[in-house]
Protein backbone atom coordinates (compact mmCIF):
# COMPACT_ATOMS: atom_id res chain seq x y z
CA UNK A 1 0.00 0.00 0.00
CA UNK A 2 2.63 2.51 1.07
CA UNK A 3 4.95 1.78 -1.87
CA UNK A 4 2.06 2.04 -4.35
CA UNK A 5 1.05 5.38 -2.92
CA UNK A 6 4.63 6.62 -3.15
CA UNK A 7 4.76 5.66 -6.82
CA UNK A 8 1.53 7.56 -7.47
CA UNK A 9 2.93 10.51 -5.54
CA UNK A 10 6.08 10.40 -7.66
CA UNK A 11 4.08 10.48 -10.89
CA UNK A 12 1.95 13.37 -9.63
CA UNK A 13 5.03 15.24 -8.48
CA UNK A 14 6.61 14.79 -11.91
CA UNK A 15 3.72 16.44 -13.75
CA UNK A 16 3.65 19.26 -11.17
CA UNK A 17 7.38 19.79 -11.72
CA UNK A 18 6.91 19.92 -15.50
CA UNK A 19 4.24 22.62 -15.22
CA UNK A 20 6.18 24.58 -12.59
CA UNK A 21 9.29 24.68 -14.76
CA UNK A 22 7.37 26.40 -17.54
CA UNK A 23 5.73 28.88 -15.17
CA UNK A 24 9.11 30.58 -14.70
CA UNK A 25 11.04 29.40 -17.73
CA UNK A 26 10.73 32.69 -19.64
CA UNK A 27 12.31 34.78 -16.86
CA UNK A 28 15.78 34.27 -18.30
CA UNK A 29 14.90 34.39 -22.02
CA UNK A 30 12.10 36.97 -22.05
CA UNK A 31 14.17 39.54 -23.93
CA UNK A 32 15.18 36.96 -26.56
CA UNK A 33 11.57 35.86 -27.04
CA UNK A 34 10.37 39.46 -27.26
CA UNK A 35 12.97 40.36 -29.86
CA UNK A 36 12.18 37.35 -32.05
CA UNK A 37 8.43 38.02 -32.07
CA UNK A 38 8.87 41.68 -33.01
CA UNK A 39 8.83 43.51 -29.66
CA UNK A 40 11.46 46.31 -29.67
CA UNK A 41 13.77 46.45 -26.67
CA UNK A 42 12.65 49.99 -25.80
CA UNK A 43 9.04 48.77 -25.47
CA UNK A 44 9.45 45.68 -23.30
CA UNK A 45 6.17 46.46 -21.57
CA UNK A 46 4.59 44.84 -24.65
CA UNK A 47 6.25 41.58 -23.56
CA UNK A 48 4.41 41.64 -20.21
CA UNK A 49 1.46 39.58 -21.56
CA UNK A 50 3.89 36.72 -22.22
CA UNK A 51 4.11 36.41 -18.42
CA UNK A 52 0.64 37.57 -17.38
CA UNK A 53 -1.07 35.51 -20.10
CA UNK A 54 0.39 32.34 -18.61
CA UNK A 55 -0.52 33.35 -15.07
CA UNK A 56 -4.05 34.38 -16.05
CA UNK A 57 -4.69 31.02 -17.70
CA UNK A 58 -3.05 29.30 -14.74
CA UNK A 59 -5.37 30.98 -12.24
CA UNK A 60 -8.61 31.02 -14.23
CA UNK A 61 -8.60 27.29 -15.02
CA UNK A 62 -7.86 25.96 -11.54
CA UNK A 63 -11.31 26.07 -9.91
CA UNK A 64 -13.13 24.70 -12.95
CA UNK A 65 -10.72 21.85 -13.60
CA UNK A 66 -10.41 21.13 -9.87
CA UNK A 67 -14.19 20.61 -9.83
CA UNK A 68 -14.02 18.43 -12.96
CA UNK A 69 -11.42 16.23 -11.26
CA UNK A 70 -13.82 15.74 -8.36
CA UNK A 71 -16.46 14.54 -10.83
CA UNK A 72 -14.53 12.62 -13.45
CA UNK A 73 -11.48 11.39 -11.55
CA UNK A 74 -7.90 12.58 -11.25
CA UNK A 75 -6.25 10.50 -13.97
CA UNK A 76 -8.46 11.50 -16.94
CA UNK A 77 -8.05 15.18 -16.09
CA UNK A 78 -4.27 14.85 -15.77
CA UNK A 79 -4.13 13.24 -19.22
CA UNK A 80 -6.24 16.04 -20.74
CA UNK A 81 -4.06 18.70 -19.14
CA UNK A 82 -0.84 17.10 -20.32
CA UNK A 83 -2.18 16.98 -23.89
CA UNK A 84 -3.20 20.65 -23.76
CA UNK A 85 0.16 21.54 -22.24
CA UNK A 86 1.95 19.92 -25.19
CA UNK A 87 -0.27 21.77 -27.68
CA UNK A 88 0.42 25.10 -25.98
CA UNK A 89 4.14 24.36 -26.06
CA UNK A 90 4.03 23.73 -29.82
CA UNK A 91 2.11 26.97 -30.41
CA UNK A 92 4.70 28.90 -28.40
CA UNK A 93 7.65 27.27 -30.14
CA UNK A 94 6.18 28.07 -33.59
CA UNK A 95 5.20 31.64 -32.68
CA UNK A 96 6.29 34.33 -35.13
CA UNK A 97 4.39 37.20 -33.50
CA UNK A 98 3.17 38.56 -30.17
CA UNK A 99 -0.37 37.22 -30.45
CA UNK A 100 0.67 33.63 -31.12
CA UNK A 101 3.28 33.47 -28.37
CA UNK A 102 0.83 34.91 -25.83
CA UNK A 103 -1.86 32.47 -26.98
CA UNK A 104 0.53 29.54 -26.65
CA UNK A 105 1.58 30.60 -23.19
CA UNK A 106 -2.05 31.05 -22.14
CA UNK A 107 -2.89 27.49 -23.25
CA UNK A 108 0.13 26.25 -21.31
CA UNK A 109 -1.07 28.19 -18.28
CA UNK A 110 -4.58 26.72 -18.41
CA UNK A 111 -3.20 23.18 -18.59
CA UNK A 112 -0.33 23.67 -16.14
CA UNK A 113 -2.50 25.45 -13.60
CA UNK A 114 -4.80 22.47 -13.24
CA UNK A 115 -2.08 19.88 -12.65
CA UNK A 116 -1.11 21.10 -9.17
CA UNK A 117 -4.55 21.15 -7.49
CA UNK A 118 -5.51 17.82 -9.09
CA UNK A 119 -2.35 16.21 -7.74
CA UNK A 120 -2.90 17.73 -4.30
CA UNK A 121 -6.47 16.43 -4.35
CA UNK A 122 -5.12 12.98 -5.20
CA UNK A 123 -3.07 13.18 -2.00
CA UNK A 124 -6.23 14.08 -0.10
CA UNK A 125 -7.82 10.94 -1.52
CA UNK A 126 -5.00 8.56 -0.66
CA UNK A 127 -3.48 9.88 2.61
CA UNK A 128 -5.20 10.25 5.96
CA UNK A 129 -5.15 13.49 7.95
CA UNK A 130 -2.08 12.58 10.02
CA UNK A 131 0.14 11.61 7.07
CA UNK A 132 -1.18 14.16 4.56
CA UNK A 133 1.04 17.17 5.46
CA UNK A 134 4.24 15.30 4.62
CA UNK A 135 2.90 14.17 1.24
CA UNK A 136 1.68 17.70 0.51
CA UNK A 137 5.11 18.99 1.44
CA UNK A 138 6.66 16.68 -1.13
CA UNK A 139 4.37 17.97 -3.88
CA UNK A 140 4.96 21.53 -2.69
CA UNK A 141 8.68 20.85 -2.93
CA UNK A 142 8.21 19.67 -6.54
CA UNK A 143 6.34 22.91 -7.31
CA UNK A 144 9.03 25.05 -5.71
CA UNK A 145 11.79 22.98 -7.29
CA UNK A 146 10.27 23.95 -10.63
CA UNK A 147 10.34 27.56 -9.50
CA UNK A 148 13.98 27.21 -8.49
CA UNK A 149 15.09 25.42 -11.64
CA UNK A 150 12.83 27.24 -14.12
CA UNK A 151 15.09 30.24 -14.86
CA UNK A 152 18.24 28.09 -14.96
CA UNK A 153 16.50 25.39 -16.99
CA UNK A 154 15.37 27.97 -19.55
CA UNK A 155 18.76 29.62 -19.74
CA UNK A 156 20.58 26.32 -20.30
CA UNK A 157 18.18 25.04 -22.96
CA UNK A 158 18.38 28.37 -24.77
CA UNK A 159 22.10 27.72 -25.25
CA UNK A 160 21.25 24.96 -27.76
CA UNK A 161 22.56 26.20 -31.14
CA UNK A 162 20.08 27.44 -33.71
CA UNK A 163 18.88 24.51 -35.82
CA UNK A 164 16.42 24.69 -38.72
CA UNK A 165 14.52 21.56 -39.75
CA UNK A 166 11.98 21.87 -42.59
CA UNK A 167 11.88 25.61 -42.00
CA UNK A 168 11.15 25.26 -38.29
CA UNK A 169 13.53 26.65 -35.65
CA UNK A 170 14.36 24.01 -33.04
CA UNK A 171 17.24 25.65 -31.17
CA UNK A 172 17.61 28.69 -28.95
CA UNK A 173 14.62 29.59 -26.78
CA UNK A 174 12.39 27.47 -29.04
CA UNK A 175 14.05 24.34 -27.60
CA UNK A 176 12.54 25.15 -24.19
CA UNK A 177 9.08 24.48 -25.58
CA UNK A 178 9.82 21.73 -28.09
CA UNK A 179 11.24 19.52 -25.34
CA UNK A 180 7.90 19.68 -23.52
CA UNK A 181 6.28 17.42 -26.12
CA UNK A 182 8.26 14.23 -25.32
CA UNK A 183 8.31 15.12 -21.61
CA UNK A 184 4.50 15.39 -21.55
CA UNK A 185 4.22 12.04 -23.33
CA UNK A 186 6.49 10.36 -20.76
CA UNK A 187 4.54 11.94 -17.91
CA UNK A 188 1.25 10.69 -19.40
CA UNK A 189 2.63 7.15 -19.55
CA UNK A 190 3.76 7.31 -15.91
CA UNK A 191 0.35 8.61 -14.82
CA UNK A 192 -1.46 5.87 -16.73
CA UNK A 193 0.61 3.19 -15.03
CA UNK A 194 0.55 4.53 -11.46
CA UNK A 195 -2.46 6.77 -10.76
CA UNK A 196 -5.79 5.04 -9.99
CA UNK A 197 -8.65 5.63 -12.40
CA UNK A 198 -10.89 7.03 -9.66
CA UNK A 199 -10.42 8.53 -6.24
CA UNK A 200 -9.88 6.17 -3.33
CA UNK A 201 -10.28 6.77 0.37
CA UNK A 202 -7.30 6.60 2.73
CA UNK A 203 -6.84 2.97 3.67
CA UNK A 204 -7.93 1.62 0.26
CA UNK A 205 -5.02 0.15 -1.66
CA UNK A 206 -4.36 1.30 -5.17
CA UNK A 207 -4.83 -2.25 -6.39
CA UNK A 208 -8.39 -2.08 -5.09
CA UNK A 209 -9.13 0.99 -7.20
CA UNK A 210 -9.98 -0.25 -10.68
CA UNK A 211 -7.43 1.42 -13.01
CA UNK A 212 -9.80 1.02 -15.90
CA UNK A 213 -12.72 2.91 -14.34
CA UNK A 214 -14.59 5.14 -16.72
CA UNK A 215 -14.95 8.85 -15.85
CA UNK A 216 -18.55 8.39 -14.83
CA UNK A 217 -17.79 5.80 -12.17
CA UNK A 218 -18.40 7.87 -9.05
CA UNK A 219 -20.39 11.07 -9.11
CA UNK A 220 -18.36 13.86 -7.68
CA UNK A 221 -15.24 11.74 -7.69
CA UNK A 222 -16.16 10.73 -4.17
CA UNK A 223 -13.54 8.80 -2.27
CA UNK A 224 -14.22 5.13 -2.33
CA UNK A 225 -16.59 5.50 -5.28
CA UNK A 226 -19.63 6.10 -3.09
CA UNK A 227 -22.40 7.45 -5.32
CA UNK A 228 -23.71 10.78 -4.20
CA UNK A 229 -20.96 11.35 -1.69
CA UNK A 230 -20.12 14.76 -3.12
CA UNK A 231 -22.90 16.28 -1.08
CA UNK A 232 -23.81 19.19 -3.40
CA UNK A 233 -26.26 19.36 -6.26
CA UNK A 234 -23.47 20.25 -8.66
CA UNK A 235 -21.94 16.83 -8.17
CA UNK A 236 -25.25 14.99 -8.25
CA UNK A 237 -26.52 16.61 -11.43
CA UNK A 238 -23.15 16.46 -13.16
CA UNK A 239 -23.17 20.17 -14.05
CA UNK A 240 -20.19 22.53 -13.94
CA UNK A 241 -20.31 26.26 -13.21
CA UNK A 242 -19.12 27.65 -16.55
CA UNK A 243 -20.67 31.06 -15.86
CA UNK A 244 -18.71 31.36 -12.62
CA UNK A 245 -15.49 30.40 -14.40
CA UNK A 246 -16.02 33.03 -17.10
CA UNK A 247 -16.83 35.72 -14.51
CA UNK A 248 -13.70 34.93 -12.50
CA UNK A 249 -11.44 34.96 -15.57
CA UNK A 250 -13.00 38.22 -16.82
CA UNK A 251 -12.58 39.93 -13.44
CA UNK A 252 -8.91 38.96 -13.24
CA UNK A 253 -8.24 39.97 -16.85
CA UNK A 254 -9.80 43.41 -16.31
CA UNK A 255 -7.76 43.99 -13.16
CA UNK A 256 -4.54 43.09 -14.97
CA UNK A 257 -5.40 45.31 -17.96
CA UNK A 258 -6.21 48.19 -15.64
CA UNK A 259 -2.83 47.88 -13.93
CA UNK A 260 -0.87 47.67 -17.20
CA UNK A 261 0.67 51.05 -18.04
CA UNK A 262 2.46 51.50 -21.38
CA UNK A 263 3.70 54.99 -20.37
CA UNK A 264 4.88 54.80 -16.74
CA UNK A 265 6.69 58.14 -16.92
CA UNK A 266 3.43 60.06 -16.42
CA UNK A 267 1.49 58.11 -13.79
CA UNK A 268 1.28 54.81 -11.93
CA UNK A 269 -1.88 53.81 -13.82
CA UNK A 270 -2.75 54.35 -17.48
CA UNK A 271 -5.61 56.73 -18.42
CA UNK A 272 -8.01 53.79 -18.61
CA UNK A 273 -6.68 52.22 -15.40
CA UNK A 274 -9.21 53.29 -12.78
CA UNK A 275 -12.34 52.72 -14.96
CA UNK A 276 -11.16 49.27 -16.04
CA UNK A 277 -10.18 48.32 -12.47
CA UNK A 278 -13.61 49.51 -11.29
CA UNK A 279 -15.32 47.34 -13.90
CA UNK A 280 -13.11 44.40 -12.88
CA UNK A 281 -14.09 44.90 -9.23
CA UNK A 282 -17.76 45.04 -10.26
CA UNK A 283 -17.42 41.80 -12.22
CA UNK A 284 -15.74 40.24 -9.17
CA UNK A 285 -18.77 41.33 -7.14
CA UNK A 286 -21.09 39.73 -9.69
CA UNK A 287 -18.99 36.55 -9.42
CA UNK A 288 -19.48 36.49 -5.64
CA UNK A 289 -23.22 37.13 -6.03
CA UNK A 290 -23.47 34.35 -8.61
CA UNK A 291 -21.57 31.90 -6.43
CA UNK A 292 -23.89 32.61 -3.49
CA UNK A 293 -27.11 32.15 -5.46
CA UNK A 294 -26.18 29.57 -8.07
CA UNK A 295 -27.11 25.95 -7.32
CA UNK A 296 -23.97 24.93 -9.23
CA UNK A 297 -20.89 26.62 -7.73
CA UNK A 298 -17.43 27.00 -9.15
CA UNK A 299 -15.84 27.01 -5.69
CA UNK A 300 -18.33 24.95 -3.73
CA UNK A 301 -16.95 24.76 -0.22
CA UNK A 302 -20.32 24.92 1.50
CA UNK A 303 -19.33 22.23 3.99
CA UNK A 304 -16.33 24.21 5.24
CA UNK A 305 -16.06 26.74 8.07
CA UNK A 306 -15.92 30.10 6.28
CA UNK A 307 -13.77 32.06 8.75
CA UNK A 308 -10.81 29.64 8.90
CA UNK A 309 -11.14 28.97 5.16
CA UNK A 310 -10.94 32.65 4.18
CA UNK A 311 -8.03 33.22 6.56
CA UNK A 312 -6.10 30.31 5.06
CA UNK A 313 -6.74 31.51 1.51
CA UNK A 314 -5.68 35.01 2.59
CA UNK A 315 -2.34 33.66 3.77
CA UNK A 316 -1.90 31.88 0.43
CA UNK A 317 -2.70 35.13 -1.45
CA UNK A 318 -0.19 37.20 0.54
CA UNK A 319 2.51 34.55 0.24
CA UNK A 320 2.01 34.54 -3.53
CA UNK A 321 2.35 38.32 -3.69
CA UNK A 322 5.58 38.20 -1.67
CA UNK A 323 6.98 35.47 -3.89
CA UNK A 324 6.26 37.48 -7.03
CA UNK A 325 7.98 40.60 -5.70
CA UNK A 326 11.04 38.50 -4.96
CA UNK A 327 11.09 36.85 -8.37
CA UNK A 328 10.97 40.23 -10.12
CA UNK A 329 13.11 42.47 -7.96
CA UNK A 330 15.90 40.07 -6.99
CA UNK A 331 16.37 39.33 -10.68
CA UNK A 332 16.46 43.05 -11.49
CA UNK A 333 18.77 43.78 -8.54
CA UNK A 334 21.28 41.20 -9.69
CA UNK A 335 21.26 42.44 -13.29
CA UNK A 336 21.61 46.14 -12.41
CA UNK A 337 23.39 46.57 -9.08
CA UNK A 338 25.53 43.43 -9.32
CA UNK A 339 26.09 43.66 -13.07
CA UNK A 340 25.12 40.02 -13.72
CA UNK A 341 23.84 38.77 -17.05
CA UNK A 342 20.46 37.04 -17.23
CA UNK A 343 21.81 33.60 -16.33
CA UNK A 344 23.98 35.01 -13.54
CA UNK A 345 20.96 36.83 -12.12
CA UNK A 346 19.02 33.57 -12.19
CA UNK A 347 21.80 31.98 -10.14
CA UNK A 348 21.45 34.74 -7.53
CA UNK A 349 17.69 34.17 -7.40
CA UNK A 350 18.32 30.43 -7.09
CA UNK A 351 19.56 30.96 -3.52
CA UNK A 352 16.09 32.14 -2.51
CA UNK A 353 14.29 29.47 -4.53
CA UNK A 354 16.46 26.63 -3.21
CA UNK A 355 15.63 27.73 0.34
CA UNK A 356 11.96 27.88 -0.68
CA UNK A 357 12.12 24.23 -1.76
CA UNK A 358 13.74 23.12 1.49
CA UNK A 359 11.19 25.17 3.42
CA UNK A 360 8.31 23.40 1.67
CA UNK A 361 9.53 20.01 2.92
CA UNK A 362 10.31 21.39 6.38
CA UNK A 363 6.84 22.94 6.60
CA UNK A 364 5.21 19.56 6.00
CA UNK A 365 7.26 17.93 8.77
CA UNK A 366 6.61 20.74 11.25
CA UNK A 367 2.88 20.96 10.50
CA UNK A 368 2.54 17.27 11.26
CA UNK A 369 3.98 17.82 14.75
CA UNK A 370 2.90 21.34 15.67
CA UNK A 371 -0.21 21.97 13.62
CA UNK A 372 -0.75 24.13 10.55
CA UNK A 373 -1.56 27.44 12.23
CA UNK A 374 1.57 27.66 14.39
CA UNK A 375 3.83 26.80 11.45
CA UNK A 376 2.13 29.26 9.08
CA UNK A 377 2.40 32.15 11.57
CA UNK A 378 6.06 31.38 12.25
CA UNK A 379 6.86 31.02 8.55
CA UNK A 380 5.34 34.37 7.55
CA UNK A 381 7.03 36.11 10.49
CA UNK A 382 10.40 34.55 9.57
CA UNK A 383 9.95 35.67 5.95
CA UNK A 384 9.19 39.21 7.16
CA UNK A 385 12.55 39.25 8.94
CA UNK A 386 14.26 38.15 5.73
CA UNK A 387 12.66 40.90 3.66
CA UNK A 388 13.44 43.52 6.32
CA UNK A 389 17.09 42.48 6.11
CA UNK A 390 16.91 42.73 2.31
CA UNK A 391 15.51 46.27 2.58
CA UNK A 392 18.76 47.22 4.34
CA UNK A 393 21.04 46.00 1.56
CA UNK A 394 23.85 48.50 0.85
CA UNK A 395 24.28 50.19 -2.50
CA UNK A 396 27.58 48.33 -2.96
CA UNK A 397 26.06 44.84 -3.09
CA UNK A 398 29.16 43.37 -4.69
CA UNK A 399 31.10 44.13 -1.50
CA UNK A 400 28.38 42.87 0.84
CA UNK A 401 29.80 39.34 0.90
CA UNK A 402 27.49 36.62 2.23
CA UNK A 403 24.90 39.11 3.49
CA UNK A 404 22.87 38.85 0.27
CA UNK A 405 22.93 35.05 0.31
CA UNK A 406 21.93 34.77 3.98
CA UNK A 407 19.05 37.24 3.64
CA UNK A 408 17.69 35.46 0.57
CA UNK A 409 17.84 32.11 2.36
CA UNK A 410 15.97 33.51 5.40
CA UNK A 411 13.17 34.92 3.22
CA UNK A 412 12.98 31.74 1.12
CA UNK A 413 12.79 29.41 4.10
CA UNK A 414 10.05 31.51 5.68
CA UNK A 415 7.82 31.52 2.62
CA UNK A 416 8.52 27.87 1.86
CA UNK A 417 7.47 26.71 5.31
CA UNK A 418 3.99 28.16 4.72
CA UNK A 419 3.18 26.08 1.62
CA UNK A 420 2.26 22.70 3.15
CA UNK A 421 0.37 24.01 6.24
CA UNK A 422 -1.91 26.17 4.09
CA UNK A 423 -2.79 23.28 1.78
CA UNK A 424 -3.19 20.80 4.61
CA UNK A 425 -5.43 23.12 6.63
CA UNK A 426 -7.88 23.65 3.77
CA UNK A 427 -8.06 19.94 2.94
CA UNK A 428 -8.55 19.03 6.60
CA UNK A 429 -11.60 21.23 7.05
CA UNK A 430 -13.13 20.31 3.67
CA UNK A 431 -15.36 17.30 2.88
CA UNK A 432 -13.46 14.53 1.12
CA UNK A 433 -15.53 14.88 -2.07
CA UNK A 434 -14.43 18.53 -2.34
CA UNK A 435 -10.69 17.98 -2.09
CA UNK A 436 -10.20 18.90 -5.75
CA UNK A 437 -11.94 22.25 -5.53
CA UNK A 438 -10.42 22.95 -2.10
CA UNK A 439 -6.92 22.36 -3.45
CA UNK A 440 -7.74 24.57 -6.42
CA UNK A 441 -8.89 27.34 -4.08
CA UNK A 442 -5.54 27.35 -2.25
CA UNK A 443 -3.52 27.57 -5.42
CA UNK A 444 -5.93 30.07 -7.02
CA UNK A 445 -5.44 32.37 -4.04
CA UNK A 446 -1.68 32.07 -4.27
CA UNK A 447 -1.53 32.60 -8.02
CA UNK A 448 -4.00 35.49 -7.78
CA UNK A 449 -1.52 37.10 -5.40
CA UNK A 450 1.21 36.55 -7.99
CA UNK A 451 -0.92 37.75 -10.90
CA UNK A 452 -2.16 40.93 -9.26
CA UNK A 453 1.30 41.34 -7.75
CA UNK A 454 3.16 41.28 -11.04
CA UNK A 455 0.76 43.82 -12.54
CA UNK A 456 0.95 46.13 -9.52
CA UNK A 457 4.71 45.73 -9.12
CA UNK A 458 5.30 46.55 -12.78
CA UNK A 459 3.11 49.65 -12.61
CA UNK A 460 4.59 50.94 -9.36
CA UNK A 461 8.18 49.90 -10.11
CA UNK A 462 8.39 51.58 -13.51
CA UNK A 463 6.71 54.74 -12.18
CA UNK A 464 8.88 54.90 -9.04
CA UNK A 465 12.08 54.68 -11.06
CA UNK A 466 10.88 57.36 -13.47
CA UNK A 467 10.05 59.72 -10.59
CA UNK A 468 13.48 59.20 -9.01
CA UNK A 469 15.30 59.92 -12.27
CA UNK A 470 13.03 62.58 -13.80
CA UNK A 471 15.48 65.38 -12.95
CA UNK A 472 18.46 63.65 -14.53
CA UNK A 473 19.75 64.68 -17.95
CA UNK A 474 21.42 62.01 -20.03
CA UNK A 475 24.95 63.26 -20.89
CA UNK A 476 25.82 63.49 -24.59
CA UNK A 477 29.33 63.32 -26.09
CA UNK A 478 28.86 66.53 -28.07
CA UNK A 479 30.50 69.90 -27.35
CA UNK A 480 32.66 68.56 -24.51
CA UNK A 481 36.03 66.87 -24.30
CA UNK A 482 36.14 63.10 -23.77
CA UNK A 483 37.27 63.37 -20.15
CA UNK A 484 34.38 65.69 -19.22
CA UNK A 485 31.91 63.40 -20.98
CA UNK A 486 33.20 60.33 -19.15
CA UNK A 487 33.01 62.15 -15.81
CA UNK A 488 29.41 63.24 -16.47
CA UNK A 489 28.49 59.76 -17.66
CA UNK A 490 29.94 58.19 -14.51
CA UNK A 491 28.03 60.67 -12.34
CA UNK A 492 24.79 59.99 -14.24
CA UNK A 493 25.28 56.22 -13.95
CA UNK A 494 25.90 56.50 -10.21
CA UNK A 495 22.68 58.46 -9.71
CA UNK A 496 20.71 55.92 -11.76
CA UNK A 497 22.18 53.11 -9.66
CA UNK A 498 21.20 54.96 -6.49
CA UNK A 499 17.63 55.38 -7.80
CA UNK A 500 17.43 51.66 -8.57
CA UNK A 501 18.75 50.81 -5.12
CA UNK A 502 16.10 52.99 -3.49
CA UNK A 503 13.36 51.43 -5.61
CA UNK A 504 14.38 47.87 -4.82
CA UNK A 505 14.92 48.32 -1.08
CA UNK A 506 11.57 50.09 -0.74
CA UNK A 507 9.84 47.18 -2.43
CA UNK A 508 11.53 44.68 -0.11
CA UNK A 509 10.38 46.74 2.89
CA UNK A 510 6.81 46.71 1.55
CA UNK A 511 7.11 42.95 1.15
CA UNK A 512 8.16 42.64 4.80
CA UNK A 513 4.91 44.33 5.81
CA UNK A 514 2.97 42.02 3.48
CA UNK A 515 4.48 39.05 5.30
CA UNK A 516 3.68 40.56 8.70
CA UNK A 517 0.08 40.95 7.55
CA UNK A 518 0.20 37.32 6.45
CA UNK A 519 1.37 36.26 9.92
CA UNK A 520 -1.53 38.15 11.49
CA UNK A 521 -4.04 36.57 9.12
CA UNK A 522 -2.53 33.13 9.81
CA UNK A 523 -3.60 33.50 13.46
CA UNK A 524 -7.17 33.00 12.18
CA UNK A 525 -6.40 29.70 10.45
CA UNK A 526 -8.19 26.58 11.79
CA UNK A 527 -6.98 25.00 14.97
CA UNK A 528 -5.84 21.40 15.02
CA UNK A 529 -9.07 20.20 16.65
CA UNK A 530 -11.41 21.84 14.10
CA UNK A 531 -13.07 19.55 11.60
CA UNK A 532 -15.53 19.99 8.78
CA UNK A 533 -18.61 21.91 9.93
CA UNK A 534 -20.77 24.21 7.90
CA UNK A 535 -21.72 27.58 9.33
Amino acid sequence: MRSARRVALGAGGAVVLLAALDAYVVVTVLIDVARDVGVPLNHLERATPIVTGFLLGYVAAMPLLGRLSDRYGRRPLIHACLAAFAIGSVLTALAAGEVMVVAGRAVQGVAGGALLPITMALIGDLWDEHERPLALGAVGAAQELGSALGPLYGGLLALIPSTMVAGVELGGWHAIFWINVPLAALAALAVQLTVPGRATSPGTTLSEADPGDAPGGAPGGAPGGAPGAAGHSASVTGRVDVVGGVLLALALALLVIGLYNPDPAKAVLPPWGLPVIAVGAAVAGVFVWWEIRSPVRLLDLSGTRKGPLLATLGVSFLAGAALLVTMVFVQFTAQTLLGEDALGAALVLARFLAALTVGALLGGLLARRLGERVVAVAGMAFAAIGYWLMSRWPLDLAGAGLVVDVDLVVAGLGLGVVIAPVSSAVLRVSPAAQHGVASAAVVVARMMGMLIGIAAVSAWGFYRFQSLTAHLDTPLPFGVDPETYQRRLADYTAKVQAALHTEYTEMFLVTAFICLLGAAVALLMPRRAEHTHAI
